[in-house]
């Protein structure tokens, strides 16, 4: 092995090691999941090993952040290679004694600011050009407009020491009227004096009354707690007593359903390479935004068919589009539609897993939650699996276990907030207020974690028969990177001293796209090589018509391609069909 390379126990002449780190958050994360996980799975954990790419020091974690997001995610991600590795067992005869997963740390945290790295002819997520190269799916104004996006952010509560994060979501006029503002102030083109406007009307009321004022017009929205505060709450309760993900069966009647050998298979002879875990199963993505649709992205890696489901007439944020829909086909289909809704059904009636990343009971409400889906594997004599990712967590939940806030709205920025992320983050800057870390950290690792449960539930389908229920959610993610403990003091110094001066100069209200950006660039000149052309792939995107770039994979699982047959194409690019799934050569290669 290179100095890059090492392997998961080497030393670190600091003291600590990313690697090592990744390595301690895998047991941890495997004694947090026992209950849920195969025995099966242990088998392949001695062939897990965690390395660094070329150039990178183990001993140094990239981002400006206290948390051990990098070894969370390496972590989760080695437990999918092991996932994998099991079901290739299971399909191809694969012996776990030969079996090698190794997971690059580097590509890890490339991963966790995905969005950040994809480009389209070299333009990035902050170009305004960018804006004509894409669908239009802010329907709203709600991310195209500063004034409008800055409803989403955090700031001050008439209690000085208390702050609130308030989420306009993909509207913003509800949150914005609440707060007795104007829904549109097109005399409001300045960032700071937006921040002042919105800042200046949060400051009129208490935390209680911001609660009630979102509960009564059922918007997003969450006080900032230290960790130490949500473990107090029945809600952190609830979720302490759970691990990151569940798994359990709905209906046990309808037989197994074995994987099939891959040669018998439509991406088998369309030409796709035939060992990839899932080659042959259907999965219908109903999600938008980011941690949802990263399931559906993982599993498209593995080989799994992942048609995305999105309506005309609801609003997303656009530049995901180029990110999170890699190796899928996407189709427009508006379930409340009588036409558009046997269509989907006739594309259900085969479906193998169901992604749903919509408010718990959204679809439900379009008959389509769990109880129907079952129904329908009755019906059709084959189990289902429907893997479900929120915000809150708890949905599931009798009522005895306390998950009070299971269907509350929530984003990103309201996990990061309300479970102690953003308390830590501030800190770690040496500021008296929490502060929403760089990047939609959360939202991938939740998608990692929604990934593993998928695969467990096949895996479950393919052995015992039945349909599976699965559940992860961005606040038990949090609450497994807050497990792991932060850094260790020196390490933090050292973050701190090499990042940028001006990313330790934000404060509580500045918006997450201004974090972000502050963070970017100050990895760019402390860590250029993650921008090397060596760490994203490069393809043609027909349906974007231009070069796209992408972070590489950091999982690597010996006998197994895990990577996209096709780069990203818009929303609503493909026919709602199953049939001829085009595989792109230039992203099978690399």
């Amino acid at each position: 092995m290179t100095d890059g390379e090492r392997s998961s126990r080497g030393s670190s002449q600091h003291g600590y090691s990313v690697e090592n780190g990744a390595s301690d958050a895998l047991v941890r994360l495997l004694g947090m999941c026992r209950d849920t996980l195969p025995e099966e799975y242990l088998g392949f954990q001695s062939g897990v090993s965690f390395t660094t790419s070329p150039g990178f020091a183990d001993d140094v974690p990239l981002f400006p952040c206290p948390l051990k997001e990098q070894e969370a995610t390496a972590a989760i991600r080695a437990l999918e290679g092991m996932v994998a590795s099991t079901i290739a067992q299971l399909r191809y005869g694969c012996d776990a004694r030969d079996s090698q997963i190794r997971v690059d740390v580097t590509k890890a945290a490339c991963s966790l600011m995905s969005s950040y790295m994809t480009t389209l002819d070299d333009l990035t997520k902050s170009d305004p050009e960018i804006r004509n190269r894409i669908p239009d799916t802010d329907l709203n104004g709600a991310q195209s407009i500063l004034y409008r996006r800055l409803s989403a952010n955090l700031y001050r509560t008439k209690d000085p020491a208390s702050y609130y994060h308030i989420h306009g979501s993909l509207e913003a006029t509800k949150t914005l009227q609440m707060l007795g503002l104007e829904p549109f102030r097109p005399d409001l083109q300045d960032y700071r004096e937006c921040l002042r406007t919105i800042g200046t009307a949060v400051r009129q009321f208490t935390v209680r009354q911001l609660e009630e004022m979102n509960a009564k017009e059922d918007q997003a929205g969450v006080p900032a707690l230290r960790h130490s505060e949500f473990l107090q709450t029945c809600h952190g309760k609830a979720l302490d007593r759970m691990p990151a993900f569940t798994v359990h069966a709905k209906e046990s009647a309808t037989p197994a359903v074995p994987f099939l050998e891959a040669e018998h298979t439509a991406a088998a002879a369309a030409g796709s390479p035939p060992r990839q875990a899932l080659t042959g199963i259907r999965v219908l993505e109903l999600c938008r935004v980011v941690a949802g649709p990263t399931i559906g992205r993982s599993l498209a890696a593995h080989g799994a068919s992942v048609l995305k489901v999105t309506s005309p007439h609801l609003p997303d944020v656009p530049f995901f589009q180029l990110d999170v829909n890699t190796g899928k086909h996407t189709t427009s289909l508006h379930l409340r539609d009588p036409q558009d809704r046997a269509v989907f059904e006739e594309l259900l009636a085969t479906t193998d897993v169901v992604i749903d990343g919509y408010r718990p009971g959204a679809l439900e409400g379009l008959g389509y939650g769990p109880d129907s889906l079952v129904q329908l594997a009755r019906r059709r004599g084959r189990g289902i699996v429907y893997v479900a990712e929120d915000c809150f967590g708890g949905s599931g939940l009798d009522e005895s276990a306390g998950a009070e806030w299971a269907s509350r709205r929530g984003w990103q920025q309201i996990a990061d907030c309300v479970t102690g992320v953003a308390w830590e983050q501030g800190r770690f800057m040496r500021l008296d207020e929490p502060i929403v870390p760089p990047f939609p950290m959360s939202d991938y690792g939740t998608g990692a974690l929604g990934c593993v449960a998928a695969l467990t539930g096949l895996y479950r389908r393919a052995t015992q028969g039945g349909s599976w229920v699965c559940r992860t959610s961005l606040c038990q993610y949090n609450l497994f990177v807050l497990s792991l403990g932060l850094y260790p003091g020196d390490v933090q110094d050292r973050l701190r001293r090499a990042h940028d001066r001006a990313f330790f100069d934000l404060r509580h209200d500045d918006s997450v796209d201004e974090v972000s950006q502050r963070a970017l660039q100050s990895l760019k000149r402390v860590h250029a090589r993650l921008f090397a052309p060596e760490m994203v792939q490069q393809a043609w995107s027909r349906g974007f018509g231009g070069r796209m770039t992408w972070p590489r994979e950091a999982l690597a699982v010996q006998g197994l391609r895990v990577g996209h047959a096709r780069a990203a194409r818009p929303n609503g690019f493909d026919e709602p069909s199953w049939e001829n799934w085009e595989v792109e050569e230039e992203v099978v290669r690399q």
